[in-house]
């Protein structure tokens, strides 16, 4: 019996409170929709005690929602600023792409006007790969001509200086045997003096230094003196500018002094080379001899 009574009264419990569940919104929206003059006492009660309730559950609401409106914000702006990323590593690349052809244009338009006033056959051919040292010394250049085109020995020049010759060539490209390599040989002499030696490079991998060899003793040359090709031997045409000289030592003994050379080309910026595929012609003597007109006769002023 006692049972029985404990669930009967479970069940009026459970009956009351979903009773007041049911009752209390009806209750909740009845005030609500009531004008303040017509509150009565159970409509006070109601609104003073769900008040709080209602200000907490707004207050969840509005920061759930305040959250999420924050983090769809959030994921705009990450997406905005990937965007904008994209677009500025395009533009970059655009700009690097653009450089590099406005550089190759003007050491093209450079070369070009350099190849008319060479007088020797040449052909033009475009850096595509260089090869360094440990101290990131180009020790070599590749260009973008090949075998059918270029042969072993040949010239290659850049803006009126000399760069190297072809070491050797193969089907759509070759290797340059640059002028400050130890094994690249060049008859040179000095522009001011006409002192003569043969020009190799120092080969010591801290700068791109050359030196000029069996230079006499007796010849005068001095810092600042600009070294040129000879012309002799038929491979370089002479007056290419090679580099300037920046030390001379004459020792106390023997017949040749030390000349050391700086390069006239800076093989690390170099993108554009000339090759000379056939040398200038050699100068005709007898075109140095002033052909004088026997004198005319019969009154006529003879020619001068």
């Amino acid at each position: 019996m006692a049972a029985a009574g404990k669930t009967r009264g479970r069940r009026i419990l459970d009956l009351v409170l979903v009773g007041g569940l049911l009752l209390l919104p009806t209750l909740l929206v009845r005030a609500r929709l009531a004008e303040p003059a017509e509150l009565g006492m159970v409509d006070r009660f109601v609104l003073s005690a769900t008040a709080p309730v209602q200000s907490a559950v707004t207050w969840g609401i509005d920061g759930v929602f305040g959250a999420w409106g924050r983090y769809l914000g959030l994921v705009d702006v990450e997406e905005e600023n990937d965007e904008l990323r994209r677009r500025n590593d395009e533009l970059a690349r655009d700009v690097e792409r653009l450089g590099a052809r406005v550089a190759r244009a003007e050491s093209d338009a450079e070369l070009a006007g350099f190849r008319r006033q060479l007088p020797a056959d040449t052909i033009g051919a475009h850096v595509v790969a260089a090869a360094t040292d440990p101290r990131f010394r180009v020790t070599r250049i590749t260009l973008d001509r090949g075998a059918a085109e270029l042969k072993p020995g040949m010239p290659v020049l850049a803006r009126g200086a000399v760069v190297g010759r072809i070491l050797r060539a193969w089907d759509s490209a070759a290797d340059v045997l640059l002028a400050v390599d130890p094994r690249s040989e060049i008859d040179v002499i000095v522009r001011r003096t006409g002192a003569r030696g043969l020009l190799r490079g120092i080969g010591d991998g801290t700068s791109y230094g050359c030196r000029v060899e069996y230079v006499r003793r007796s010849e005068e040359v001095q810092e600042g003196d600009v070294v040129e090709t000879s012309g002799l031997g038929g491979a370089f045409p002479p007056g290419l500018t090679v580099g300037r000289v920046i030390r001379v030592v004459k020792g106390e003994f023997g017949l040749y002094q030390e000349v050391d050379v700086e390069p006239a080309v800076e093989l690390s910026r170099l993108r554009s080379v000339l090759v000379v595929i056939a040398p200038p012609p050699p100068p005709d003597p007898s075109a140095r001899e002033r052909k004088t007109p026997p004198p005319v006769t019969g009154g006529a002023v003879p020619y001068r």
